[in-house]
C-alpha cells in the first residue's frame, strides 16, 4: 500500500552525521520504570517501538558514572563494562527491526543525590541537590580537576556506549537533570572562573563535552545533544532569547539538537495544561539557525501536525514518548493509512507514574505496554479464540470496553450490554468535566474498533437482570458494571463512616449526573488523585464560592507522580479556590461542619451550603452477589462463569481498568496456574558467596 502523498514526507530518510534514519518518527529517550533491575522487559518495549516504525528508538537517560546516581530512581547505568551486556541486548533489540538506537549519556549533577554510591554530588556551585524528596544533601562545586575528570567519564561512557553498538550518543542537558544544563543556569551557577558568568562561559562544559564525544565516536555515530530552551523563569532562568544567541554560535556542533523545555514538569505537561504541540511557541526559530537535523516533542498523534510541523520549518523528525507509548505502531499506522487505528495519548501522564514509583511502565490508552516480555503481549497482535463460543459483556467503561474489544479481535462472539443511553462508563461522565475532554480518547478508539467488527455487538438502555442472563445464555459473564463514590466518609483518613444529618452531601457521582451544589461548597478530598481538584474547579466555574480541604499537605498529593500536582494547585488558587490541608471534615455540633487538623485534632467550623465527599469508592457488585445466590441455575443456562473486572472489582485509575479488561480477554480459555507467578521476572545475577569466617580478616 502506497503512502498517503500528505504524509510522505514524514517517511523520507534523515541524515544524522554517519548514520541515516529511516524516517522522520524519532523516540526521545523517555523512563520507564524498569532500568537496571528489567533489562529484558526494557528491550522488549523498545523492539516494539522499532517494529511499529519509529526510526529511531532511543534509551532513557543513562548514568554515566557512580559520582552522580539517582538512587532510588532506577535508570540504566554505564558505569563501567559490566553494564555492556545490558546495554547491548537494547541496541541488538532495536536493530532487529532496522531502527537507529540512541543512548541517552547523562551526568546528573545536582539531581544525583548518590543515596546509593555515596559519593557527594557535584555541580557547579554549592548548593542544595535538585531532588524530587529533597534529600538533606548538598552539591560540592566542582574544581577544575572535578570537570576535567567529568570529561574523561562521559568520553568513556561515549565508547563504552559505541561498542555496546549504539547508532546515536546524546550529551545531555535538558530537564533539569544534567550538569551542562545545570552550568548553563545563572540560578545553579554561582562561578566566577572560565565557567560561570557570560553565556559563553556557562556553556563551556557542554560545548567541551560535545566536542569530546564527537572526537571520541563521530566517525561512527551520531551525536546528539538534547538541551532545555525555555524555563519560563523570566530573566532568572534559562531563557529561550538567550538560547537563540548561543544556538547562533554552536549550531553545526552536534549532529542533531533534541529540543526540550528545561524542566520535564512543563515540557510533559498533561493535556489538562498543555495542548498538542504546545512547546512550539518555544522551539519555533532554531532550525533555521542550524543545518543539523532538530527534533521535538509535542504529545503529536495527528498526522497533520506532525506535517505541519516539518513543512513551517519547525522541526526536521517528529519527536514522541507518551505518543509511541500509546500506541508504539503509530508510524505504520500512518504509512498503511490506518488512522482510524491509532491509540491516541490522553495525555494523563500515568507512564510518567512508571518512573516516578520505580515501577514497570503502564499506559491508559494501551494495557500492553511493559508487558511485552513480562507476558509475551503485543500490542497489535493476539492469539486466536479457544473452545468458548460467546460472552456477555455488563458495563460499557474503560474495563468493559476493553474487554469487547479485545475478545473481538480473539474471534470470539461478544455482547456488550449498558443500563445508560450511552457508552464510556467513568471516561464519558469525567471528560465532562474541566480539562479531561481527552479521556474520550479511551472511549473513542475501543469503539472505532469495535464497530469494525461483526462480532461484537452493543446495546444501550439495557439494564441486564440476573433472570436476563440466565435467559440470554452466554457460556461467561463479564461485569464491567464499574463502582458508585461513597457518600459517608470512608476512605484513608476516615476509616468508619460518617453521618451528616445536616449538610447537603454530594458525591462525584451527582457531579456527573448534573446535580451541582451551589453557594458556599466544601470539596472534601481523600482520594488524592486528580478528580478532586477538578471538581473543586467545576464547582467554582459555575459560580461556587469553594474550599477545598484534604488531609494531606497539598492538593490532589499523588499527582506528583504525573507531575501536575504544582499546576493543579496553583491554578486552583489563582481561580480563587481556598485551600485548607492537613484537615479532615467530620460532623460538628448543632448541625454544624468541622475542619479538624490531622494532627493538632483543634477543631474549626467550616461554613458551608454543601459538601462534596471524594473519598474512596464501593464496586457496583449487586448483581454478581445475585448471580452468586442462584449458582444452581448456572448449568442449565450454559453459564459456565461469572467475573468482575476494572472498577466493579476493586476501583482503581482508568488504566486499571482497561488492563483489567484486556487482561480478562487475553486469559479467556487459557490454562492459568493460580499458584504460579503469572509474568516472567529477570533476577539479578548474585555475587559469588564470600567465605564469612574470613571476609573480613586481614
Amino acid at each position: 500500500m502506497a503512502i498517503d502523498e500528505r504524509y510522505q514526507i514524514l517517511f523520507e530518510p534523515v541524515k544524522i552525521g554517519p548514520v541515516v534514519a529511516p524516517n522522520r518518527f524519532y523516540q526521545v529517550p523517555h523512563c520507564n520504570g524498569m532500568g537496571y533491575r528489567d533489562v529484558t522487559s526494557m528491550a522488549a518495549l523498545r523492539a516494539i517501538k522499532a517494529e511499529g516504525g519509529w526510526g529511531v528508538v532511543c534509551t532513557e537517560q543513562v548514568e554515566i558514572h557512580h559520582t552522580s546516581e539517582i538512587t532510588p530512581f532506577i535508570e540504566l547505568r554505564i558505569w563501567d563494562d559490566k553494564d555492556l551486556p545490558t546495554l547491548s541486548r537494547i541496541s541488538n533489540a532495536v536493530h532487529t527491526h532496522g531502527s537507529l538506537a540512541g543512548i541517552e549519556l547523562a551526568y546528573n549533577g545536582m539531581n544525583g543525590p548518590n543515596l546509593y554510591s555515596r559519593e557527594v554530588p557535584l555541580g557547579p556551585s554549592d548548593l542544595p541537590t535538585l531532588t524530587f524528596s529533597n534529600e538533606p544533601v548538598q552539591a560540592r562545586a566542582m574544581t577544575k580537576r572535578d570537570i576535567t575528570n567529568l570529561r574523561r567519564w562521559h568520553r568513556n561512557a561515549a565508547l563504552r556506549a559505541k561498542s555496546a553498538g549504539f547508532d546515536i550518543v546524546y550529551v545531555y542537558g535538558a530537564h533539569s537533570f544534567a550538569a551542562p544544563q545545570h552550568f548553563l543556569s545563572r540560578r545553579h551557577n554561582h562561578r566566577s572562573d572560565e565557567y560561570g558568568g557570560s553565556l559563553k562561559n556557562r556553556a563551556r562544559l557542554l560545548v567541551e563535552l560535545i566536542e569530546d564525544t564527537k572526537e571520541a565516536v563521530g566517525d561512527t555515530c551520531a551525536v546528539a545533544c538534547r538541551i532545555g530552551v525555555e524555563e519560563l523563569l523570566g530573566e532568572e532562568g534559562i531563557h529561550r532569547e538567550e538560547m537563540l544567541e548561543l544556538f547562533g554560535e554552536i549550531s553545526e556542533l552536534p549532529d542533531l539538537w533534541d529540543l526540550t523545555l528545561c524542566s520535564w514538569e512543563i515540557d510533559s505537561r498533561t493535556s489538562r495544561f498543555g495542548e498538542e504541540g504546545h512547546q512550539e511557541p518555544f522551539v519555533r526559530g532554531f532550525k533555521q539557525l542550524t543545518n543539523k537535523p532538530v527534533v521535538g516533542v509535542g504529545r503529536f498523534t495527528s498526522p497533520d501536525a506532525m506535517v505541519s510541523q516539518v513543512r513551517r520549518g519547525v522541526l526536521d523528525m517528529i519527536g514522541a514518548a507518551r505518543p509511541s507509548i500509546a500506541d508504539p505502531f503509530l508510524p505504520k499506522k500512518i504509512a498503511e493509512d490506518r488512522l482510524e487505528d491509532i491509540r491516541e495519548c490522553i495525555g494523563c501522564n500515568i507512564c510518567v507514574s512508571g518512573d516516578m514509583t520505580m515501577s514497570p511502565i503502564r499506559c491508559t490508552q494501551n494495557p500492553t505496554m511493559g508487558e511485552e516480555w513480562r507476558r509475551r503481549w503485543h500490542p497489535e497482535r493476539i492469539h486466536g479464540k479457544g473452545s468458548s463460543k460467546s460472552i456477555l459483556i455488563v458495563g460499557s467503561g474503560p474495563a468493559g470496553l476493553e474487554c469487547a474489544r479485545a475478545l473481538g479481535r480473539r474471534g470470539y462472539q461478544v455482547t456488550l450490554a449498558e443500563k445508560n443511553n450511552e457508552l464510556g462508563g467513568r471516561v464519558t461522565q469525567e471528560s465532562r468535566l474541566p480539562g479531561l475532554v481527552a479521556w474520550n480518547r479511551v472511549r473513542d478508539y475501543r469503539l472505532g474498533q469495535i464497530r469494525q467488527m461483526d462480532n461484537v455487538e452493543s446495546y444501550l438502555a439495557s439494564d441486564v437482570t440476573v433472570g436476563d442472563i440466565l435467559e440470554f445464555g452466554s457460556e461467561h459473564i463479564v461485569l464491567a458494571t464499574g463502582s458508585k463514590w461513597r457518600s459517608d466518609g470512608v476512605s484513608r483518613h476516615h476509616l468508619a463512616p460518617l453521618v451528616f444529618p445536616e449538610t447537603k452531601t454530594y458525591t462525584p457521582d451527582d457531579i456527573f449526573a448534573g446535580r451541582l451544589p451551589s453557594g458556599q461548597v466544601v470539596v472534601y478530598d481523600d482520594d488524592h488523585y486528580y478528580l478532586g481538584g477538578v471538581i473543586a474547579e467545576h464547582c467554582r466555574k459555575n459560580g461556587c464560592e469553594v474550599t477545598l480541604v484534604t488531609p494531606a499537605a497539598m492538593v490532589s498529593s499523588w499527582t506528583v507522580q504525573t507531575l501536575e500536582q504544582e499546576m493543579i494547585q496553583s491554578g486552583l488558587l489563582k481561580k480563587g479556590i481556598s485551600i485548607l490541608p492537613y484537615h479532615a471534615v467530620q460532623p460538628g455540633k448543632n448541625s454544624t461542619l468541622e475542619a479538624v487538623h490531622i494532627y493538632t485534632k483543634e477543631a474549626s467550623i467550616l461554613d458551608c451550603d454543601a459538601l462534596v465527599l471524594v473519598t474512596a469508592r464501593l464496586p457496583n457488585a449487586s448483581l454478581a452477589s445475585d448471580l452468586d445466590l442462584v449458582r444452581d441455575s448456572w448449568d442449565d443456562a450454559g453459564l459456565k462463569s461469572v467475573t468482575r473486572i476494572g472498577d466493579a472489582l476493586a476501583p482503581a485509575t482508568i488504566a486499571a481498568a482497561v488492563y483489567s479488561g484486556h487482561r480478562y480477554a487475553r486469559e479467556l480459555d487459557e490454562k492459568i496456574d493460580p499458584d504460579a507467578v503469572p509474568f516472567e521476572r529477570e533476577l539479578t545475577q548474585i555475587a559469588p558467596e564470600p567465605d564469612w569466617n574470613t571476609f573480613w580478616q586481614e
